[in-house]
């Protein structure tokens, strides 16, 4: 069990901010370092939550033995070799979605992971722990839901100036799935309890012809798992739509609807009975709510692999994904264990 305050550097400072808030307000940790390209960013942060040291490159938390834990929040294409240097320093990471965007990529992480003694990995799917969802893990593995045959997700991004305009249009490959359909994806692994065998996926960008991104920015992805159940996720980044998701969940004994109109749950088939609402929260409460319990598996010394193991699953799948949209066919998941 480790004793001391775990040394903490966030890499990042947009959505990193709350990762620094989270870790700041944890005693278990110390806030060391503030890493941003930007310098008067980091500045910023620093003087708005009053501790830790500003840098404009990782490597100065990278040399700090005192640094345990390097917590990434940098644009997506540069996750995975971030991971792997810190993975190298021999510090623990949490890092913002995707953990890596490739397969190739995927491998580096893990030969380098190995290397270092696995440390602790995280990859930071907020809707993990949103209270509807955790409610509805439940139900699911209760069994009050029945058996489960189908799971359909829909990530509606609807922002479109970010696609067209910001970063997501200068990376090579950009994929929407691997940008926001992720976060359903993770939702369906957890609710399915098991991994799909296959994939296939296909996509237009009718939305975004004309403009300057130059990738599909609507994918829908069908997936079949061992059990015969079947997901399907869509990952719709043009639509005309506030920023939203839409997740059902059918079983032989109920239907779980989240859209619009709120979570809800049919328990009959019966024209004449209406859906009970549900008053979960659908949202978790800020982007550093899986934290304190990535801080619990380091100071409580919990085997990092199965953890790891989740994570690395995933980027697996999305990979998949990504390579079934590129040539248009059915491919087989290929897991690591």
């Amino acid at each position: 069990m480790n004793t001391r305050a775990l040394g903490v550097a966030v890499l990042g400072l947009g959505v990193g901010e709350q990762h620094a808030l989270a870790f700041d307000a944890d005693p278990r940790t110390e806030l060391r370092w503030l890493i941003d390209m930007d310098e008067g960013v980091a500045d910023a942060v620093r003087d708005r939550i009053g501790r830790g040291k500003t840098a404009t490159t990782m490597q100065t938390a990278l040399d700090d033995p005192s640094v345990d834990i390097v917590s990434i929040a940098t644009f997506d294409h540069m996750h995975a070799d971030e991971v792997v240097k810190c993975l190298h320093a021999g510090k623990h990471v949490f890092v913002e979605k995707p953990l890596a965007r490739t397969a190739t990529e995927l491998d580096t992480i893990i030969k380098a992971w190995n290397a270092a003694n696995r440390p602790h990995i995280v990859s930071n799917l907020v809707l993990r722990d949103a209270e509807l969802y955790r409610w509805l893990v439940y139900e699911v593995q209760s069994g009050n839901m029945g058996r489960i045959y189908a799971i359909d997700g829909d990530y509606l991004y609807g922002r479109l100036h970010k696609i067209t305009e910001g970063w997501r249009k200068d990376v090579p490959d950009y994929s929407a799935i691997e940008g926001g359909g992720i976060h359903l994806i993770d939702l369906m692994l957890i609710l399915a309890g098991e991994r799909p065998t296959d994939v296939n996926c296909i996509g237009n960008r009718i939305a975004t012809e004309g403009t300057d991104f130059n990738y599909d920015d609507y994918m829908a992805a069908i997936y079949r798992f061992p059990s015969g159940m079947i997901g399907r996720i869509t990952a719709n980044f043009g639509c005309v739509h506030r920023h939203h998701h839409v997740l059902r969940v059918f079983g032989t004994e109920a239907t779980f609807i989240y859209d619009d109109a709120g979570p809800r749950l049919h328990l009959a088939r019966d024209e004449n009975k209406k859906a009970s609402p549900l008053n979960h929260d659908p949202l978790p409460a800020s982007k550093g709510t899986l934290i304190p319990a990535f801080i619990d598996d380091i100071v409580l010394g919990a085997d990092p692999t199965a953890t790891a193991m989740r994570e690395f699953d995933l980027i697996r799948i999305i990979a998949a994904t990504d390579a079934a949209h590129a040539k248009n066919a059915t491919l087989k998941i290929e897991y690591d264990t």
